[in-house]
């Protein structure tokens, strides 16, 4: 999926630097650091969440399971 990603410049400048030096591509740094960062919360989560707070997260929220017209959304 493609995306926009507002970065400070030097950071960028940085990670453009490795990724030439390490034959890869930005796409590819930015992906396994997010990934990495993804699997770090997710142990976090375990520990600190209860098991039914994130099984109520992951469902969502019920709105009277009605989905809202674009209206009704936007007069809210």
């Amino acid at each position: 999926m493609k995306t926009t990603l507002n970065l400070p410049d030097e950071t960028l400048k940085k990670a453009k630097i490795h990724a030439a030096e390490t034959s890869t591509t930005l796409r590819h740094i930015v992906t396994d650091a997010l990934e990495a960062y993804l699997r770090q919360a997710a142990s976090l989560e375990k520990k600190k969440s209860s098991p039914s707070a994130l099984k109520r997260l992951r469902k969502g929220y019920s709105l009277g399971n009605k989905p809202l017209t674009r209206e009704e959304a936007h007069a809210r």
